[in-house]
């Protein structure tokens, strides 16, 4: 009898142990696979919220199956004790595993509200946007400019929030002592600057920052990223330029950002200004001139007078040969390559077109007979004559 029992109880055991590894695998199934999410979610972790909230929160908003399984996944891979605050972007089918490494990782906030501190060459906005989830895409919700002003009501409210994402964004062409004026207007910045960065030397582009971010730390960084950017473009430059150093190809691609706005004239426009130094011709472009008068602190607001343009200095490229003594600005990355990779054309002059861009002419008469139609479509538009 006793044998039978145990017969019965061994295979009982057997039994419970096939059911309980089938569960476990059902789990590890569960939490590893493709969520039930259809679509997108903002899942917010505030300061001091236990998983276990977290966890009920997700199966609220459909992003998970189980919040029971979703504990025990991130328990087994020791991650429940590791929750960082902030706004999450939950995206469709993201799984358990993805998540729970996605809200324990830390970093910026993906989803929610983003204060966005854009500096650009003609002043700068605080921009408040808020993720919608199901699109990915951020909305704007208000701006203004720090300088000009009081923030909207409920502006401040809105991004004090401790999730809020925090980003500084450097628009191409403006100076270096337009963006360390900026920053001190930044009051989610702490720290003073010691001096202006050379002009040049700071990287467009976006920077992720966490409140009470340093500013000469962030300067530092946009120095470390033009760098990059520069060593890398002049390392893949085009054989025979003009250039000597890549500092030389820098103040070039400061020039280019400044003189066109438009993606694809870019390199065109490089090859006007290398086409000129490669044959003794002075550079004769209003950016270079204007830098000198300014010296990059603020935008000149008209055009240049003759005198202006007579009086001999540095940067007045009328009156001297070869490139000016530093840059005019900060280049992006494209400017700079397309200093590095001009088009190959005989290009020696261009002018505006009335449309945003540029004509532009092989030899002297040709560019005057374009110079008499700009100025046709100046005196139409009712605008102050200009050009180069």
């Amino acid at each position: 009898m006793w044998r039978n029992i145990a017969s019965n109880f061994l295979t009982v055991l057997i039994v419970v142990l096939v059911a309980l590894g089938g569960l476990a695998a059902w789990a590890k199934k569960q939490y590893e696979g493709p969520g039930p999410l259809a679509q997108g979610v903002c899942l917010r972790v505030d300061p001091g919220a236990s998983f276990a909230r977290v966890s009920e929160d997700l199966k609220a908003k459909g992003a998970i199956s189980s919040a029971y399984i979703f504990r025990a996944g991130a328990d087994y891979a020791d991650l429940t004790r590791q929750l960082k605050f902030g706004a999450y972007l939950i995206r469709p089918g993201s799984s358990m595993a993805d998540i729970a490494t996605q809200i324990t990782a830390g970093g910026p906030s993906t989803c929610g509200t983003e204060l966005n501190y854009v500096i650009g060459v003609n002043g700068q906005q605080m921009i408040l946007r808020e993720m919608d989830p199901a699109s990915g895409a951020y909305i704007e919700a208000a701006k203004f400019d720090p300088k000009a002003g009081p923030a909207p009501d409920g502006f401040a409210e809105a991004a004090q929030a401790p999730d809020v994402r925090l980003r500084v964004t450097l628009a191409e062409g403006a100076t270096s002592w337009q963006v360390v004026e900026a920053l001190k207007s930044a009051d989610f910045l702490k720290g003073d600057v010691a001096q202006v960065p050379p002009e040049g030397a700071l990287a467009p582009d976006s920077y992720d920052l966490k409140r009470g971010a340093d500013r000469s730390a962030l300067l530092a960084e946009m120095q470390k990223r033009q760098a990059a950017i520069l060593s890398a473009a002049w390392e893949s430059r085009d054989a025979g330029l003009p250039y000597k150093t890549p500092e030389e190809a820098l103040v070039m691609a400061s020039i280019v950002e400044k003189e066109t706005g438009v993606p694809e004239e870019r390199r065109r426009v490089a090859s006007v200004f290398v086409n000129r130094l490669e044959q003794g011709m002075r550079l004769q472009t209003d950016p270079t001139v204007i830098y000198g008068l300014t010296k990059g602190k603020g935008v000149l607001g008209r055009g240049l007078r003759q005198s202006e343009l007579a009086r001999r200095t540095p940067y007045n490229t009328y009156a001297i040969t070869g490139l000016p003594p530093t840059p005019i600005a900060n280049p992006g990355r494209a400017a700079i390559d397309a200093a590095l990779h001009p088009e190959t054309t005989r290009y020696l002059y261009f002018v505006a077109d009335g449309t945003g861009g540029h004509v532009f002419a092989k030899s002297l008469d040709e560019h005057n007979a374009n110079v008499a139609k700009w100025r046709q479509i100046e005196r139409s538009q009712g605008a102050a004559p200009s050009g180069d």
